[in-house]
């Protein structure tokens, strides 16, 4: 069993999920009065649900209270979460870390609710399987938290845990965590510019890099100090 743990963001990374997203948002939208304006998908990338309301907030002086913005969009997106499929090429990727033994965990920004709808849709929900969630730190990405503690619960330090992330502020995340950080952007969304550190996977094909970087040499320190993520 290799000493390292893979720690996979959700949305676009695992589940091809960011068009639900983005339509459960403009359903929500609509519902209460208002439009999304052009180009917006492309600007919430990533962020939390309270950080999309704060753009909404200022992009287009949308007046409703957080609480039923969150309402409005998860009553849509979880009526046809069931479709949800896998992102391809994480059918591979899953094979390589069941042939060399390497944990893995799922670090998202969302709520549980939508991490466990996700799981469920694409067959990943199961016990043992190690889940962090918006719900389940005081901070999300880009802050390092969620990583760390998925480090924590998956008994692994951060320098042998290797991210994956479709966002850039998942990708801060991870850097910051002192993790090794895989961008590997939605094909069609290789506009985005990773940090400098980050290491470029092709769209459509993950494990080719995974599988170079599971085999080079790593630290074997584990993570002891687990006084700020063990919440």
């Amino acid at each position: 069993m290799t000493d390292r743990a893979v720690l996979f963001d959700m949305d676009g990374t695992l589940v091809d999920s960011e068009g639900l997203h983005f339509d459960a948002m403009a359903q929500a939208l609509l519902d209460m009065g208002y439009s999304l304006p052009e180009g917006f998908a492309d600007r919430i990338t990533g962020m939390t649900g309270a950080d999309c309301h704060a753009l909404l907030q200022k992009t287009i002086g949308f007046t409703p209270p957080l609480a039923d913005y969150i309402a409005g969009k998860y009553r849509s997106y979880l009526a046809a979460a069931a479709q949800l499929k896998r992102r391809g090429g994480v059918d591979d990727v899953l094979t390589l870390l069941s042939q060399t033994r390497t944990p893995f965990a799922v670090v998202s920004n969302s709520d549980r609710i939508l991490v466990d709808a996700n799981l469920r849709a694409i067959d990943l929900q199961h016990p043992g399987l190690v889940s962090v969630s918006r719900n389940d730190v005081l901070r999300g990405k880009p802050d390092p938290e969620p990583y760390l503690r998925a480090a924590y619960l998956l008994g692994v330090g951060p320098r042998n845990c290797i991210v994956v992330e479709d966002s850039i502020p998942g990708a801060v995340a991870g850097l910051a965590a002192g993790m090794t950080v895989i961008g590997w952007p939605e094909p069609h969304r290789t506009d985005l510019v990773f940090p400098r550190a980050t290491i470029l996977a092709d769209p459509d094909d993950l494990s080719s890099v995974l599988a170079s970087l599971l085999s080079a040499p790593s630290d074997t320190r584990h993570f002891k100090d687990k006084t700020d993520v063990s919440r």
